[in-house]
């Protein structure tokens, strides 16, 4: 039941733009903290967007061109992703929790002309 669910990844050009959703279900919404993390290729997982109750964090490699948000009443975060490089090619990943407890499946982003 607890799951975590992205959808809104796909190809896009550089310079497009994507938006993501992830939609928690089964208690897997924290208040505290919602993230997005991606998988690049040939790196590790990182961070890209922390989204608490008061305050959004961005890397240093998406500040500018990333907005994370959410919708509590929906269950709901958001990142729509404007100005896309070719290197922000990789999978991206839903996060819930400190920890994270939960992580969604991921969905794919591929940037390319």
């Amino acid at each position: 039941q607890a799951q975590l669910m992205e959808s809104g990844g796909g190809l896009v050009q550089p310079g497009g733009s994507l938006r993501l959703t992830c939609v928690a279900s089964g208690s897997a919404f924290s208040d505290s903290a919602m993230a997005w993390y991606r998988q690049t290729p040939g790196n590790q997982r990182e961070w890209i967007t922390i989204i608490t109750d008061r305050s959004t964090y961005y890397a240093d490699a998406v500040k500018g061109r990333f907005t994370g948000s959410r919708d509590d009443a929906k269950n709901t975060i958001y990142l729509q992703m404007n100005s896309l490089k070719v290197e922000d090619t990789g999978v991206y990943y839903c996060a819930s929790g400190a920890a994270p407890d939960y992580w969604g499946q991921g969905t794919q982003v591929t940037v390319s002309s």
